[in-house]
């Protein structure tokens, strides 16, 4: 049985107006508009924000303004404001919220006490992915108030919506996304013969792309948006790779420097394609140097082979719960520079990479390794079948590869336990450029 408090049952008038009847609780949040000329003097902009961040930090709610709190009374915004006071909200979301909120907003009529019907805003915050904080810190909701939370609660919070949790983060549902938001020309591809005859549902569940939430709805997973949405960051929206090709060596100071960037891309899409999409980039950017003579040999900046490995372990191992960070893939014309958010899974080190094995996200891993490889990819044949190899061999692939082409090894550094960033040294070609 549905919980009638929570906030996504609130989607009929009739639902809100008996809602506001009975008053605030966990779920529900009313605020009087105040405004001075078109500037909205109330709710205070620190405390409106507070608010918004304790249903985002416990199991998210509804704000509805135009209503006072103490006598339930509707009053309403007027017409000419709602614009304003719109703006209001999502500057408290965007500027007075880290990580940022992404509420749905609502414009409604409801009735007053005398019967006539005015506007208010209805405010809906989903349960987050993130830890958020606000001008006064970190809050919860309490019954109808926020709570400032403790210390200890802060850090139990954070481990729980972290990658070392019981649920690994890649495994925990999105609470703003639903199972139509699943292609099912996406999630198809990893069925086999003994998976069709499985609900949808059922089989989604088995593979890690979705499962039940608190409220047993069925949810997409981080893992589901990431691998089977056509567009993962309309729910994390650093999940993607920030691509630029630079004319100058890396030691020019300037990238924004006039005519230095020669290429720029967003790489988007679900994580597979990120990777052929990024290799297209890197194959389309770099030198390639050519001998004269019987036949034509080619001597390649990067041995993309080396390329799709390191591509892969990316977006495979980077840390999807840091808000605001994105992979950034940077070419330059001695060197190529991968940067990935989040250090090294566990107790790995740079010194272990190439012995050891460590997954942070489990259920990408996986499904990379079910992925199969579309033939030849940007002039580089890949030796095997499927994107990931369950043998942990990329990264000593990476290292022999990069090593037989330019003369030096690829190295790798861990910035603050952060981000992890792999310089891959560009051959010295020789010869007739292509």
């Amino acid at each position: 049985m549905r919980d009638v408090g929570r906030a996504d049952m609130f989607n009929s008038r009739k639902e809100l107006v008996d809602k506001i009847r009975l008053g605030e609780d966990s779920y529900l949040e009313l605020k009087e508009v105040r405004l001075a000329g078109s500037r909205v003097s109330g709710p205070s902009r620190d405390g409106f924000a507070d608010e918004l961040a304790g249903f985002a930090n416990t199991r998210g709610g509804v704000c509805v303004l135009g209503v006072d709190d103490t006598t339930r009374e509707v009053l309403g915004i007027p017409l000419e404001s709602l614009d304003g006071v719109e703006a209001f909200v999502r500057e408290c979301c965007n500027d007075s919220v880290q990580p940022p909120l992404t509420p749905t907003i609502e414009r409604l009529l409801l009735p007053t006490s005398q019967g006539s019907e005015v506007a208010v805003l209805k405010i809906e915050i989903s349960t987050s992915l993130f830890v958020h904080e606000s001008p006064g810190g970190y809050f919860l909701r309490v019954g109808s108030s926020k709570r400032k939370m403790s210390p200890e609660y802060l850090a139990r919070l954070f481990q729980q919506r972290s990658q070392s949790r019981i649920i690994r983060f890649d495994e925990q549902t999105v609470a703003t996304a639903t199972m139509e938001d699943l292609s099912e020309e996406l999630w198809r591809r990893f069925e086999t013969r003994q998976s069709a005859t499985d609900s949808r549902e059922a089989f989604l569940h088995k593979l890690g792309l979705a499962r039940q939430d608190d409220e047993s709805v069925w949810r997409p997973t981080v893992a589901g948006v990431l691998m089977a949405s056509q567009d993962p960051r309309l729910f994390l929206p650093n999940a993607f790779i920030q691509a630029v090709a630079y004319r100058g060596h890396s030691s020019v100071p300037a990238e924004g420097a006039s005519g230095y960037q020669l290429d720029a891309a967003d790489i988007t899409g679900p994580l597979d394609r990120q990777v052929w999409d990024g290799l297209r980039f890197v194959a389309r950017n770099m030198r390639t140097a050519a001998t004269k003579g019987i036949g034509r040999t080619d001597f390649p900046q990067y041995d993309l082979t080396a390329i799709f490995e390191a591509l892969v372990n990316a977006v495979a191992h980077r840390d999807y719960a840091i808000y605001g960070s994105k992979i950034r893939l940077r070419m330059y014309a001695d060197r190529l520079e991968l940067h990935s958010p989040g250090g090294l899974a566990n107790t790995m080190t740079v010194e272990s990479l190439m012995l050891r094995q460590s997954a942070r996200n489990e259920v990408l891993t996986s499904l990379l390794a079910r992925c199969r490889i579309p033939g030849e990819m940007a002039g580089s044949k890949i030796e095997r079948t499927t994107m990931m190899d369950k043998r942990g061999e990329g990264v000593l692939i990476i290292l022999e590869r990069t090593e037989a082409l330019a003369g030096r090894l690829p190295e790798y550094r861990v910035f603050d336990g952060e981000e992890l960033q792999l310089i891959i040294p560009a051959a010295n070609v020789g010869g007739t450029l292509a």
